[in-house]
Parts: C-alpha cells; structure tokens; sequence
C-alpha cells in the first residue's frame, strides 16, 4: 500500500510505503540490528516489560535528525532504565554507534538497513528515498500503540513535549 501527500521532504511530496500505524493497535514485530560488541538484534519482544519511545530518523549524519536524537536522550536521561528508547534510522549499526560516542548519545540505536521490515511494518519507509521518515512511536510495556506522530515535513522536528507526555502517562 502506498499513501501520498502525507509528507513532504523540502517542500516536495513523497510517497510512504505501508499502512499507517494507528494509536490503540499492537505494533508490528520487527528485527532491527545494532553494534555493541558485536553485531546484535533488537525486536520488539526486547522491549515489551516498559513502556518505549521509538524515535525514527532518516539519517543520524543530517542536522535535525542528530538533534532529535540529542533531545529525546536528554529529555529521557531522567527516567534512566524505567523506559525502553530507541533511534531508528537506515544508516548502517557502526555509523549510529560512531554518531552516539562522537555526540555523547546514550540512547540505543538500530538499523532498519538489511531488510527494511520495520519500515515496511510501520509505514514508514519513503518510497522515492528508500529512507525512513520522520516519526515518533510510544508503546506500552505491552506493545500497544499509544502515541504516533509521522511528521508531516521530514525536515520538521516532531512534537517532542507530545511524545514524552505520552511516555510519560504509559504503563
């Protein structure tokens, strides 16, 4: 399922790829990866037992997706280990773990580069870019959707008091 005109990327319309992820559905599975010591999975199961914010990015090496990912790190700092938060972006596992020493970045980060599933899942991924779109997901310790804000200009920052109210009244 493709769906245009629900975002733009400078100003020009682009198309995402899948269905849109409504708040109160289950989130779809996934298979991300990451580097830490190693290369690692993370699915969704890995963070069912806390409530988690997925910050979804097209690329960490671009200016407001390394300030949305400094944000929500500071922003969560606070709530330490009671949460579960994630960047996700297409760039590969060594560049996101090279971006998070470089900036001081504690907050995980995996990619969406080998198979594309979670942006397929989520639909997120942008067709003429084969990147994934600006994006905020809030999930209970369950995996149910509470929150989701695709943002509408990918070089928009996103509602980022929304997302940490809902994080924050999650359970």
């Amino acid at each position: 399922m493709a769906r245009s005109g629900v975002i733009t990327f400078k100003g020009n319309p682009m198309t995402l790829q899948g269905e849109e992820l409504t708040v109160g559905s289950t989130a779809p599975d996934f298979t991300l990866h990451y580097y830490k010591d190693g290369m690692q999975k993370l699915t969704l199961a890995d963070l069912k037992g806390k409530p988690a914010l997925l910050s979804i990015v097209p690329s960490l090496d671009t200016g407001v997706c390394a300030i949305q990912t400094k944000k929500f790190n500071e922003s969560l700092g606070a709530l330490g280990d009671s949460i579960n938060a994630v960047t996700i972006s297409r760039d590969l596992p060594f560049a996101q773990a090279r971006f998070c020493g470089a900036e001081n970045v504690s907050m995980q980060t995996a990619s969406d580069y080998q198979t594309g599933e979670f942006g397929a899942a989520y639909g997120m991924t942008i067709d003429e870019l084969k990147l994934l779109t600006r994006a905020v997901v809030v999930l209970d310790s369950k995996g149910t959707v509470l929150y989701a804000e695709t943002v509408s200009e990918v070089t928009s920052e996103p509602n980022y008091d929304a997302a940490l109210e809902a994080l924050k009244n999650a359970s």
